[in-house]
């Protein structure tokens, strides 16, 4: 028996639409969807604000975890406010709360992009994919 369900494809182009995407995926809550949705909101922002838009999504919901993946057009990866001070002006928290609370966090760079994915803990068992979910799009690139 299989212990991963890959959602299907839908199109994500907002924080908003990519939240109702996991939702659709996970049929549960508990602290640990609320730390999934939080990093799947970050990462999208963060392809919206730095990366031109989302250009890919994806989630793949296994046993114990879910692995977000959104990518973006922009080759530049994600990375921490340099200044160390958040008083200096609106973000820089998206990252860091990424980096905190996924247990696997990985950045591929290509031609076209970028991917992010995080993967995500969660403490119960198999998670039923109750809806579409996932890719949109050929993404070459995310978060950042």
């Amino acid at each position: 028996m299989n212990s991963r369900n890959t959602a299907a494809a839908v199109a994500v182009r907002t924080p908003a639409e990519a939240r109702s995407s996991v939702r659709r995926a996970v049929s549960w809550t508990s602290p640990e969807v609320d730390d999934l949705l939080l990093v799947t909101s970050e990462l999208v922002t963060n392809a919206v604000r730095h990366g031109g838009g989302v250009t890919g999504f994806a989630l793949d919901v296994g046993r114990g975890s879910v692995t977000v993946a959104v990518s973006d057009a922009s080759r530049r990866p994600p990375r921490r406010r340099e200044d160390g001070g958040f008083d200096r002006g609106p973000g820089g928290y998206g990252w860091p709360i990424v980096l905190r609370l996924a247990r696997e966090v990985s950045v591929e760079v290509g031609p076209r992009g970028k991917t992010v994915r995080a993967v995500v803990a969660l403490e119960r068992g198999a998670a039923t994919v109750t809806g579409a979910v996932a890719g949109a799009g050929p993404g070459g690139g995310a978060a950042g």
